[in-house]
């Protein structure tokens, strides 16, 4: 029995193994690529695919700098994240502190014990880049913003920032208080991909609050700072930033085609050079690449086996579908996937990581999907081996 159940696995294997033809071209080549067609005038840039997180051009991409006001993405990402957690509502109440009142540079001028829905404080912080917006979210989420600070920096650590360190939840300039074009794009990512809500707040334009205080109530005009967003087609966001020692930085994001792409600029020494190289950066991308998807990971088996289970298969699917960026000419040669089971023995918990599907070009991974279980399956047992002797010895006769 367990042969016959073998051959079959076999058969199936080699039907998955079957290469599926899809367009590429070899990353390092289109990199090298990228840096002769891409003349960018800023210290540090970097572009990258969102679904895939496949970096399609770098420059400096690793130093860090300092990010101004692209800090906010931070407090955004976990402003967000305490929305989906429960932790805070959209018409929740924010009571200003004096601290988050005390802010300097870019700010709505908000009062100390003044109290705004979480809303609207999300809207001064990402429409008008208000610092005292993204201290008072802070302390709505952390208690205060030193705590808050704390939260930011353990998830970029999460996240792989390697090359950042905040020391305030505006971007204020402090000793230390750094990022990495990369970071950068690699936070972006997680916030749109996760959260896509927020690009519904980078694309207002304009829109109003009202200020609720003892002196009463009076209306207060929102502009947004990314004026990249009349400039080129398809922007969506995502964040700006501007210090005299930090220069003129950005992430914008833009969509077209079902494309959609981030690029980071940072120190730019004027608000035209940083928007014509993200304007480069995105022109690139959009001309230049194009994008693989496999929505049918498995090919439609949903089944895998398992060694000492109550069942001798588990069913299974993808994690995710698999995406991949080709730059330049596309070759639609010797592509091929492959299963490679990492778990085979029970027990097995539902949603474990069983495996994976692997895509080549040739020798060259192009990357992976996980594969996981879709429901439990328990290790067998000594009664259960005798049942199933039973059941083989009463089917023999």
């Amino acid at each position: 029995m367990k042969k016959i159940f073998g051959f079959i696995m076999t058969i199936t294997f080699v039907l998955l193994l079957t290469p599926c033809n899809v367009a590429m071209a070899q990353k390092d080549n289109g990199k090298e690529k990228t840096q002769a067609v891409v003349e960018i005038e800023s210290p540090s840039a970097l572009l990258m695919e969102l679904n895939s997180g496949q970096i399609l051009f770098e420059k400096d991409g690793e130093t860090a700098r300092r990010p101004a006001s692209v800090t906010k993405l931070m407090t955004m990402l976990l402003a967000f994240e305490a929305l989906e957690s429960g932790q805070l509502a959209l018409d929740s109440i924010v009571t200003v502190s004096e601290h988050a009142a005390s802010m300097g540079g870019s700010q709505v001028y908000l009062e100390p014990n003044e109290q705004q829905t979480v809303e609207d404080i999300l809207k001064c912080m990402i429409v008008s880049s208000a610092n005292d917006a993204a201290v008072a979210m802070g302390e709505a989420i952390a208690g205060s913003e030193e705590a808050f600070v704390k939260m930011m920096n353990d998830r970029a650590k999460e996240l792989g920032m390697e090359q950042t360190n905040f020391e305030n939840a505006c971007g204020l300039e402090a000793e230390g208080h750094v990022m990495s074009a990369k970071d950068i794009a690699i936070l972006s990512r997680e916030l749109v991909i996760n959260h896509p809500d927020v690009l519904d707040y980078t694309t207002i334009w304009m829109d109003t609050i009202v200020h609720k205080t003892n002196k009463g109530e009076s209306e207060f005009g929102l502009a947004n700072t990314n004026k990249f967003l009349k400039k080129y087609e398809g922007a969506n966001g995502l964040k700006t930033g501007y210090t005299s020692d930090a220069g003129f930085s950005m992430s914008a994001t833009a969509t077209r085609n079902e494309m959609t792409l981030i690029a980071v600029v940072m120190g730019s020494k004027s608000k035209d050079i940083r928007y014509a190289d993200a304007a480069k950066l995105l022109d690139f991308g959009f001309a230049n690449c194009s994008v693989y998807s496999d929505n049918k990971v498995l090919d439609g088996s949903n089944q895998l086996p398992v060694d000492e289970g109550t069942t001798e298969t588990m069913t299974v699917k993808a994690k995710e579908s698999f995406r991949y960026v080709f730059i330049g000419n596309a070759s639609d040669k010797d592509i091929r996937k492959e299963i490679v089971i990492e778990k085979q023995n029970a027990p097995i918990d539902k949603g474990e990581v069983v495996g994976k599907v692997e895509y080549y070009q040739n020798d060259t991974l192009l990357g992976s999907v996980d594969i996981i279980a879709v429901k439990k399956v328990e290790k067998q047992k000594y009664c259960d081996t005798l049942y199933k002797i039973f059941c083989h010895f009463m089917n023999v006769f």
